[in-house]
C-alpha cells in the first residue's frame, strides 16, 4: 500500500511515534530536524542497541532475587518478568522464572556476553549456579546514521511503497523495506534509524537497498 502524506482534515491511522516505540528501544537523541542544502552528512551507520534472548536452563526465584539485589524491579501483578539493570556495560534485562532472559542496551556482542555473565554472577548471591554456556540469539538490531543526502519526506511518502508519514504528529517518516526485512525511520536532513535486522551485515545491506530506492525517487 502506497504511503500518502496527510492533508486537510484527513484522520491519521497510526502514529509513527507509537510505531517507533514498538519497533525498538533507541536511547540516542536525533536532535532538531532541519533542512541543510549547503552541506550534507556522509553516508554512515552504526549499531546503537542489540536485543538478544537466551535461556539459563534453570528456574529463577524472582521474589528472592528482587529482595536480595538492589538493581532489580519486580511487580508480578503488572508483569511476570523481573527487570535487572547493569551499570557496566549499561544494559537492562528481563528475567523470567523459567530462566528465560531478554537483554537490551548493548552496542556489541562482546557487551552482550559481558552483561549475561554479570547476570549469572548476580544469581550466585541467591545460591543459583548456572553451569551451562547460554545460547544467545539476536532478536533485533537498532542502528542509526545518515544516508548522506537531504530527503523530501512528502515526495517519499507519495512515491515509496509501505510508508507512514504524519508530520503534524512526528517529523519522521516510517519506511518498511520488506526485501531487506528492515524498517527505517527517515528524517529530512538524511538522518535515519534502522530496526529489524539481526546482524551487522544485514544492517549494511538494508542501508544499501534504502539508498538505491531513495536515488530512484530523486532521479
Amino acid at each position: 500500500m502506497r504511503g500518502v502524506a496527510p492533508s486537510g482534515d484527513a484522520a491519521p491511522s497510526r502514529s509513527p511515534s507509537r510505531i517507533l516505540k514498538v519497533l525498538c528501544t533507541y536511547k540516542g537523541r536525533l536532535g532538531v530536524v532541519r533542512m541543510k542544502k549547503e552541506k550534507t552528512a556522509k553516508r554512515d551507520i552504526k549499531v546503537v542497541n542489540i536485543v538478544v534472548s537466551t535461556s539459563l536452563k534453570h528456574d529463577i526465584p524472582l521474589e528472592k532475587m528482587a529482595a536480595t539485589l538492589s538493581n532489580t524491579e519486580y511487580n508480578p501483578e503488572q508483569f511476570p518478568g523481573l527487570v535487572i539493570r547493569i551499570k557496566e556495560p549499561k544494559t537492562s534485562a528481563l528475567i523470567f522464572s523459567s530462566g528465560k532472559v531478554v537483554c537490551t542496551g548493548a552496542r556489541s556482542m562482546d557487551k552482550v556476553n559481558e552483561s549475561i555473565k554479570k547476570i549469572i554472577k548476580s544469581l550466585e548471591k541467591i545460591n543459583i549456579k548456572i553451569t551451562i554456556k547460554p545460547d544467545i540469539k539476536i532478536q533485533n538490531i537498532v542502528a542509526s546514521g545518515s544516508v548522506g543526502m537531504d530527503l523530501n519526506l512528502n515526495v517519499l511518502a507519495m512515491k515509496l511503497e509501505n510508508t507512514e508519514y504524519e508530520p503534524e504528529q512526528f517529523p519522521g517518516l516510517v519506511y518498511k523495506l520488506e526485501e531487506a526485512k528492515a524498517t527505517f525511520l527517515l528524517f529530512s536532513n538524511g538522518k535515519i534509524v534502522c530496526t529489524g535486522t539481526k546482524s551487522d551485515e544485514e544492517v549494511n545491506q538494508a542501508l544499501d537497498k534504502l539508498i538505491i530506492n531513495l536515488k530512484k525517487v530523486k532521479a
